[in-house]
Parts: C-alpha cells; sequence; structure tokens
C-alpha cells in the first residue's frame, strides 16, 4: 500500500484560520457551545465513514511493522469514536475561559482599567498517530475562541482526514466558519516545517507526541511554543508503604494502558521494603505479564529480569516494560528522578506524611502523587473536559492544559479624555 504525499498551501491555510478567528472572537458562549454539540452529534452518525479511513491507517502500520502500542494509539473503534464526541458535549458544559474581567480598578486621573482573559488566537497542533487528538484538540480550542491548524502524522492521515471531513460539514450549520479548523493534509515533511516558522499568522506551536517530536519543534519552531512532554513517570514505594496499596497503585499505573504517558515506566522501592516484600512484588508484575529491567539487586531476585542500563533508566517504554531500582532512602529516590525524570508526573507510595511532603516539594514535576497512580494526570480524569496536552514546562501553562490555558489577557482602558 503505497501513500501519496499530496502539495498543500500552509500559508494560506493559516492566513484562512486567523481570518476565522476574528470570527470565532466575537461569537457567544452559547454559539461556541451549540456548535460543539453539533459536532458531537455529525460524529456520533458518521461512525463507520471514520472506522472504513482508520482501516486503512491500520493496514498501512501493519504492513510497516508497527508495534503493539503504536497500533492501539492508532487505533478507532465505536466506542472511542463516542468518547470523542462525548468528550466535545463535556466541553461544551465547561464554562468559557474567555471574557472574564480577572480585574478592574480606577487610577487617580479616572482612568479605568480591566484585565480580561482573550482567546491566544490561532494555535498550530502538531501531532502523531492519535486521532483522538484531532477532535479534543478541536473541541477545546473552538470553545476558547482559537482556529486551528491540525498537522497529524502521516500514519493517521486518513483517519484524520475523515474525521475533519466530518468536522467541516458540522460547521457549515454553526456560526463558527468552517475555515477556523484548518487540515495540513499531506505526508510532506516540509509542511511541517513551514508551520515552525509562521509566527505572523500563527499564534502559538503545541506538539504532542514522542520525544523526537517535541525535540524537533522546540529546537527550530520561531513560533512560540507551549510545550507537552515525553511520560517518563516514576513510582517510588517507601520503606513505609503499604503493600497492598503500593503493588495496586503500580500495576495500575504500569499496566491500565501502557502505551500512554501517563504510565509508569520506572519504579524506585526502600532497600527495606523490596527485601520484605520482593516476593509479593514479583509474584504481581508476572502475573500482569510486565518484562523486568533491574539494577543488580533486582536482577539477582527475579527470575528473567534484564540488567538495567542508562537507555532503561531514560526509557519511556509504553509498553509492559519496566525498570526497577532499589535505593537506600528518599534521598537517593529524588535524586534518581532528577537525573532521569520528564518533569511529567511521579509518585510517592507511604503511610509517613512527613516523608510524602518532602518528595513533593523536592521533586520537580507538573503532576505529583501520594499514594494514587500517575493515571489522573488527564485533562478528562481532572474534570477538564477533554484536554490539548500534558505541559512540562513552567511558563503560561503545566500538567494538564485545559481551556484555561489556551487564552491569554487583553488589559483595556476606558478614560474620557486623559492624557500623560
Amino acid at each position: 500500500m503505497t501513500q501519496i504525499i499530496e502539495k498543500t498551501d500552509v500559508k494560506l491555510q493559516a492566513k484562512q484560520a486567523q481570518k476565522a478567528a476574528k470570527t470565532l472572537a466575537m461569537l457567544t458562549t452559547e454559539e461556541k457551545n451549540k456548535a460543539l454539540l453539533t459536532l458531537a452529534d455529525h460524529l456520533d452518525n458518521s461512525v463507520e465513514t471514520i472506522l472504513k479511513a482508520n482501516k486503512i491507517d491500520l493496514e498501512r502500520g501493519q504492513e510497516k511493522g508497527f508495534d503493539e502500542a503504536f497500533m492501539d494509539r492508532l487505533s478507532l473503534s465505536k466506542e472511542r469514536i463516542a468518547d470523542f464526541a462525548n468528550g466535545l458535549r463535556q466541553v461544551a458544559e465547561l464554562e468559557d475561559p474567555t471574557g472574564e474581567i480577572q480585574s478592574d480598578w480606577t487610577l487617580e486621573n479616572d482612568l479605568q482599567v480591566q484585565k480580561i482573559t482573550v482567546p491566544l488566537g490561532v494555535i498550530g497542533m502538531i501531532y502523531e498517530a492519535r486521532p483522538n487528538v484531532t477532535v479534543d484538540a478541536t473541541g477545546l480550542a473552538l470553545k476558547s475562541g482559537n482556529a486551528i491548524v491540525l498537522k497529524g502524522g502521516s500514519n493517521a492521515i486518513t483517519s484524520n482526514k475523515a474525521i475533519v471531513d466530518v468536522m467541516h460539514e458540522a460547521l457549515c450549520e454553526t456560526a463558527i466558519p468552517k475555515e477556523a479548523v484548518q487540515f495540513i493534509n499531506t505526508t510532506d515533511r516540509e509542511a511541517t516545517q513551514q508551520l515552525f516558522t509562521m509566527k505572523e499568522h500563527i499564534d502559538v506551536l503545541i506538539p504532542r507526541g514522542g520525544g523526537a517530536l517535541i525535540n524537533a519543534v522546540v529546537n527550530n519552531a520561531t513560533v512560540p511554543v507551549l510545550e507537552t512532554g515525553v511520560g517518563n513517570c516514576h513510582i517510588y514505594i517507601d520503606k513505609e508503604a503499604d503493600v497492598e496499596k503500593a503493588l495496586t497503585i503500580l500495576i495500575n499505573a504500569k499496566t491500565d494502558r501502557p502505551a500512554v504517558c501517563n504510565a509508569a515506566e520506572t519504579v524506585i522501592i526502600h532497600e527495606q521494603w523490596f527485601e520484605n516484600h520482593k516476593d509479593q512484588l514479583i509474584s504481581r508484575l508476572q502475573e500482569h505479564n510486565v518484562a523486568v529491567h533491574g539494577d543488580e539487586t533486582v536482577i539477582n531476585a527475579v527470575k528473567d529480569a534484564e540488567k538495567a542500563g542508562e537507555a532503561d533508566w531514560a526509557n519511556e517504554y509504553l509498553s509492559l516494560d519496566i525498570a526497577v531500582k532499589i535505593v537506600a532512602n528518599l534521598e537517593e529516590a529524588v535524586d534518581h528522578i532528577d537525573r532521569y525524570g520528564t518533569k511529567h508526573s511521579e509518585a510517592i507510595i507511604t503511610e509517613d506524611s512527613a516523608t510524602a511532603n518532602k518528595f513533593m516539594m523536592l521533586v520537580d514535576a507538573a503532576a505529583l502523587y501520594h499514594n494514587a497512580s500517575t493515571r489522573f494526570t488527564d485533562g478528562g480524569a481532572l474534570g477538564f473536559g477533554a484536554e490539548i496536552g500534558i505541559s512540562t514546562q513552567k511558563l503560561h501553562a503545566r500538567g494538564p492544559m485545559g481551556l484555561p490555558a489556551l487564552t491569554t489577557i487583553k488589559y483595556l482602558m476606558h478614560g474620557n479624555g486623559q492624557i500623560r
């Protein structure tokens, strides 16, 4: 099966999105919500069309020998498409983040000042083989008053094109111009490179995918970037950890959906806890077919465990593999996370609140957990509706990025002839 590279005028699409953003900024919350509900209904009514397109991408993926984790991210089903639609309905129910007066005051000369939230303008979304991002990102962008330019991965291009066609058809029935959603329908990498430098038309780029993609955008873009991060997430099992609680959380974080960024990739274990409970740990990992990559202590205790090297400690496996590190104290655990973590999500399992608090203050990450799974680092799970990505940077937005992350501020001054 060959893949056709089509040519597209990316600059024209960005200009059209920029023009549509002006219309979007003037719409009421009711108009935007009605549009999202219309999008959801059209997705529900187009399941077979979307699945037919997705089948083409899946067959192409099988021919290329993509691994199970990749195919899981690429694959759609009736249930997943229903989730897309319901996600849009949830976003429609959320509070509109634009037009909020954050503060207001009057100067001594009677000049009135307001600080309000406004849309970013045009969002450039660059992502890999996750067709759900096409819907999630569009819904969040439109609700927050932003136009969006979508550049999905080539391996999901047929699925993404089908989804966008459905959304364009739906938008024709709403107050939102269909030009507010632009899809770059090409596998030509030059189109992505063009997006990197369109600062005059695109206000922010959001990359979502693996480390190579994110680094390419961050290192080459002249457009401001909202950086989403790779998830090399750790769970530290302290010497005071409850055994069943620790094992249940670890198994959930590793095996619930191993191919997602908030899955645990490394478990760090206090040597005393490991000595006392290693048999239960090994049994539970084997029960769930988790392959262990460990340090010297671990490979001496776990049959068939592989010796972990630098690549294992830094690896986002996205599979049923886990790296296991034994430490003497909390400080060693924190040092390991500082060295190999990606500032995404980190957890500690302990019944000692002082130790937990110390861990959560010392570890630098967007999301920290005490006695809970890292799988909760998700916009939907945290009540944001959908999310546009997990930010691991510190400026503007951090953690799951919902509607507020897609706004900025503007100062409005009202006077009656004041001069300075």
